[in-house]
């Protein structure tokens, strides 16, 4: 009996110490109380790494504050487009970005409230990651596709799309975010995880979500885990900043998106030009009686009626 139960603690051993444990956070959009209640969720199980695929600034108002967290804690992070945006506004050269609003209002607010050190600190980040290796299986993690930042994957994405983005990779896994649509594929080729948004979810669930990655016997498993979250605190810290009255409408619509945990502000930007209506508070009103963000932008152009010729 003593050796069975010596074999089988020496099992249990090695199991333990085949296994990885990482989470992966991204697009926190410059929300502090969504990132530390993600922090106290972490801090509470026991994670080998935490891994940031990018977007820790841009549409919130405490981008410089989550900075700070961040590198405070010395987690691995990636660019993400809102990192490369707000660089840009900084430098006085911005880059085209179709889903940037033609009033840069808000945009500049959020890049004015970075620090020297803040800056440097993002345009030193890389544009991807790995994690694995040796005895696990090897994954990349990027913000957007392994293509760009500004391409999302999310459930919607074909799995020959998956397959190609896996086939342009040496990595069995490919761990991904910026759609704010948590999702786990797997496919003969691999693995594809999108871990969702901390800040901003975008798929009805309002609290914050992040990626759990576990390895055993050298093959990662994922899954999401959930968040509760202060929201009212947040929805109070855009109107004590300054960031809603300064930012126009941009700010008006990313506070529509705090409260629906829906995307609102390309839908608008998409409609507007598509419709040849002006980006003013006008156009906001009558999109607000339109949209329907659980049918989509679909939906919108058809109950819009025919395009306007500019």
């Amino acid at each position: 009996m003593i050796h069975r139960v010596r074999w089988i603690g020496r099992c249990r051993l090695l199991v333990f110490l085949a296994m990885s444990r990482i989470a992966v956070i991204a697009d926190i959009h410059g929300n502090v109380p969504a990132l530390e209640a993600v922090i106290e969720d972490i801090e509470a199980q026991e994670f080998d790494e935490v891994l940031v695929a990018g977007d820790l600034v841009g549409r919130g108002p405490q981008g410089s504050e989550v900075v700070g967290a961040v590198r405070a804690r010395g987690w691995r992070c990636i660019r993400g487009n809102h990192e490369d945006f707000l660089l840009s506004l900084r430098s006085g050269a911005p880059r085209p970005d179709d889903e940037a609003p033609r009033d840069l209002s808000c945009h500049r607010w959020m890049a004015d409230q970075l620090s020297t050190g803040d800056a440097q600190f993002l345009a030193a980040l890389p544009g991807s990651m790995t994690v694995g290796g040796h005895d696990a299986q090897s994954a990349r993690v990027v913000h957007g596709s392994p293509a760009s930042a500004h391409e999302g994957l999310g459930p919607w994405t074909s799995d020959d799309d998956l397959r190609r983005h896996l086939d342009s990779i040496p990595e069995d896994v490919l761990i991904v975010a910026h759609t704010h649509r948590p999702m786990v594929r797997t496919l003969d080729e691999g693995l594809v995880v999108n871990v969702g948004s901390v800040g901003l979810s975008f798929d009805g669930d309002w609290r914050a979500c992040y990626g759990v990655f576990e390895t055993l016997h050298g093959r990662w498993k994922a899954r999401h885990r959930r968040v509760v979250w202060d929201r009212p605190r947040f929805l109070e810290i855009y109107r004590e900043s300054g960031f809603l009255a300064s930012g126009g409408i941009t700010a008006a619509l990313l506070e529509m998106e705090v409260r629906t945990a829906r995307s609102h502000l390309v839908p608008f930007l998409v409609w507007a030009r598509a419709t040849g209506r002006p980006e003013d508070f006008e156009s906001l009103r009558l999109f607000v009686e339109l949209f329907d963000p659980e049918r989509g932008l679909q939906d919108l152009m058809e109950r819009s009626g025919p395009t306007v010729v500019r």
